[in-house]
């Protein structure tokens, strides 16, 4: 690389990692946060949780479901091939809110937990209808906080706190699924339906109006195609509230981002690649190019993130190797025949 190119590259890298800045300081004093509030004294949330193979996370998660005086906890089995339903129905056992239900095999062109969240839709009773992953665990005060954020909003999407337990996790998850809060200015990203699957509250004729998990069957990302759907819609921080541990092991990581990384960058195989050439020329070129001071405006930029987002903060420490363990997913996203817990994507 000639000195003139090497300066043009590096003056590039000054102004996005100064972008990246910006948003983050935006973020940090305008995203709407969600607080703890009591859940109302009249009931009318459903908490509607679809669950394949989620024996262990439902151990965590569904006793603090339990605990947060919804109308119904309703728990879908999906063709579950470990103790999903037993695990469920014990610690559902004798609590009036919840209810277990069988799940049915997906029909041809759709995926599988876009027909499980279909299926509890047509079950749930309550005026509020709340998606939620089995792995989120919900802390005290977060149905009436999501229930006060809503408002008369059709829906609300709220993003937890992500958890890790190993390096290889702790590199990429974080690096992954905080990213947004640096990316653009929260005006820009409601603009453009960012939303997280992990939580989801309709207002439960809005969902219907705009026909539900139904009208995005086929869709990898449905968050975002149900946030598209939606006339209004608002996203919000919910990392004192929520916390979830998505993923226990790089292998998972490789699968589970794997599965919609390319939908994420817009089924587009050059703007995924380019996202991998962002990436790596923010954060792990210039440490390798001789340019500690951008590696070190770059991993303070993660530092703050992750101070901001909650979560532990050795995993920002890693930032320079994130975008090198996120090539096999970059490469998984395009390779055909995807899975994801032993099913088909579609």
């Amino acid at each position: 690389m000639s000195p003139f190119s090497q300066f043009d590259f590096f003056f590039g890298v000054l102004l996005f990692l100064l972008l990246r800045w910006l948003a983050l300081l935006y973020n940090l004093l305008r995203f709407p946060r969600l607080r703890p509030s009591p859940t109302p004294p009249r009931p009318t949330a459903s908490i509607l949780v679809p669950a394949r193979n989620e024996a262990e996370n439902l151990r965590l998660s569904l006793p603090s479901l339990l605990g947060q005086g919804a109308l119904e906890v309703l728990v879908l089995d999906d063709l579950s091939q470990d103790p999903t339903a037993q695990v469920a129905r014990e610690l559902g056992e004798g609590h009036p809110a919840f209810r277990l239900i069988q799940g049915s095999p997906p029909p041809p062109g759709w995926t599988g937990k876009n027909f499980a969240c279909w299926q509890l839709a047509q079950e749930a009773k309550g005026e509020v209808l709340i998606f939620t992953d089995a792995d989120v665990v919900w802390e005290e005060g977060a149905l009436g906080a999501l229930l006060a954020g809503l408002g008369d909003s059709p829906l609300l999407s709220a993003l937890p706190r992500q958890e890790v337990e190993n390096p290889s996790v702790g590199a990429v998850v974080p690096f992954v699924m905080g990213g947004l809060f640096s990316f653009l200015p929260h005006p820009l990203l409601e603009r453009l339906r960012v939303a997280n699957g992990q939580v989801l509250a309709f207002r439960r004729e809005a969902y219907f109006a705009l026909g539900g998990h139904e009208a995005v069957k086929g869709e990898v990302l449905e968050d975002v195609a149900l946030a598209r759907k939606a006339p209004r819609y608002r996203l919000a921080l919910g990392t004192g509230l929520f916390r979830v541990r998505m993923y226990r092991s790089y292998g998972e990581a490789l699968e589970g981002f794997g599965k919609n990384f390319l939908e994420i960058h817009l089924k587009n195989p050059a703007i995924l690649w380019g996202s991998a050439f962002y990436h790596l020329a923010l954060y792990t070129l210039p440490w390798l190019l001789g340019r500690p001071d951008l590696g070190l405006l770059g991993l303070g930029e993660r530092l703050l993130l992750q101070a901001a987002l909650g979560g532990p903060w050795w995993p920002a420490l890693l930032t320079p190797l994130a975008p090198v363990l996120l090539l096999p997913i970059y490469l998984q996203a395009l390779l055909p025949g995807k899975r994801w817990k032993g099913r088909p994507i579609v």
